[in-house]
């Protein structure tokens, strides 16, 4: 080893290090504001003066704390200790509710901090405390943001998905303002919503990877007709990154404008990506106009073609789909065959979507499929 490689190796190891000194304060902060909420819950409901205090205590708390100069004890942010513990506290207290959430040990979770105290558990214990923190997979700031969303499904869907897609908290409000969960719910019936809730984004087939619309406003496009499809193109090409992870999971970017020639005729696919969880290639073809029967019968041309000269015979079926501004569902219907699993139309938006009008939209699919049940 030269005096380089030693520098190179001194450096590496600490940005490694710090990065997991990093990762386990703040997993210790998760921690301490369960901690802290549980303390806060279980002296609303066991305190012997409780009823001195009443709905002031957090006030009160905040008050007493920061005369003793401690830091972070905010009235707002021990409301927020208190709703994340009361959030999480049947998580633990019920085992592993989710796959990154372990079997909770009685003695180390389902017991009020009093009681452990009683039989020698204090809160410094370090078999509690990496028992609790073994629960939680994200950092505080999503557990801020989580603890916010009211809807229990939604709320482990997107817990699922951004500690599996390791999101930043940037991507994650992203995500969340984009209506990722009720966009993805508006596909499927009740029994697969609730696969959401307790396994997030699974994909086993394709309408697993399809949505409508997709919401592509971090391309920077005004809502105007004035852009072509070309400058459409050109914008998710520098924006790749953050194209792919509005495609969702599994996908690679393949090429773009990658030519068919038919008898010296040139066509050429807009974008072409590849789905390693599918297994399949996925072509897209952008139209900034209303969708025609013609678009539809040309993207089934560059699947066919694919299927049969560029996929490998253990790959599984080229999938379609055509990105436009508008489209007529009942030409789509009508269009494509009856047993189509594999060319699709999905609308784009420029902007983030109403979240109200996505959820109208889905309790107005759930009374629709209820509606439909036998009596």
């Amino acid at each position: 080893m030269n005096f380089d490689e030693l520098v190179e190796m001194m450096e590496r190891t600490d940005a490694v290090l710090r990065q997991q000194a990093a990762r386990s304060i703040d997993r210790a902060l998760v921690v301490r504001n369960w901690r802290l909420g549980c303390h806060i819950v279980e002296y609303e409901q066991n305190g012997l003066d409780r009823a001195q205090y009443g709905e002031q205590l957090i006030q009160r708390l905040a008050d007493a704390l920061s005369a003793r100069r401690r830091r972070g004890f905010s009235y707002r942010s021990m409301q927020l200790f208190k709703r994340f513990y009361l959030t999480y506290r049947g998580n633990l207290q019920t085992g592993s509710a989710h796959s990154h959430l372990p079997d909770a040990s009685p003695e180390a979770i389902v017991q009020t901090p009093s009681a452990q105290l009683s039989q020698g558990l204090t809160l410094t214990n370090e078999a509690v405390l990496n028992n609790l923190a073994a629960g939680f997979a994200l950092s505080w700031s999503h557990y801020a943001f989580l603890v916010q969303i009211a809807d229990d499904r939604e709320r482990r869907f997107y817990e699922i998905e951004a500690g599996r897609e390791n999101w930043s908290l940037a991507e994650f409000k992203r995500q969340f303002n984009s209506g990722l969960y009720e966009r993805l719910a508006l596909s499927r019936d009740k029994a697969a919503i609730e696969q959401l809730a307790q396994k997030g984004q699974v994909l086993t087939k394709p309408t697993d990877a399809v949505k409508d619309p997709y919401i592509l406003e971090f391309l920077g496009l005004e809502e105007r007709p004035a852009y072509s499809e070309s400058d459409f193109e050109q914008a998710i090409i520098d924006k790749l990154e953050h194209f792919l992870l509005e495609l969702g999971k599994g996908f690679l970017f393949h090429s773009r404008q990658f030519r068919l020639t038919f008898d010296e005729k040139h066509f050429w696919v807009d974008l072409v990506f590849y789905n390693r969880l599918l297994r399949c290639f996925v072509l897209l073809d952008l139209k900034i106009g209303d969708l025609a029967h013609e678009d539809l019968g040309q993207m089934q041309m560059y699947v066919n073609y694919f299927d049969r000269e560029v996929k490998a015979p253990d790959e599984n079926p080229t999938i379609g789909i055509l990105l436009c501004k508008t489209k007529n569902d009942a030409l789509v219907e009508m269009t494509l065959p009856e047993n189509n699993t594999t060319i699709f139309a999905s609308r784009y938006q420029l902007y983030l979507p109403s979240k109200e009008d996505l959820r109208a939209q889905l309790r107005a699919a759930a009374e629709e499929e209820e509606a439909k049940r036998p009596l």
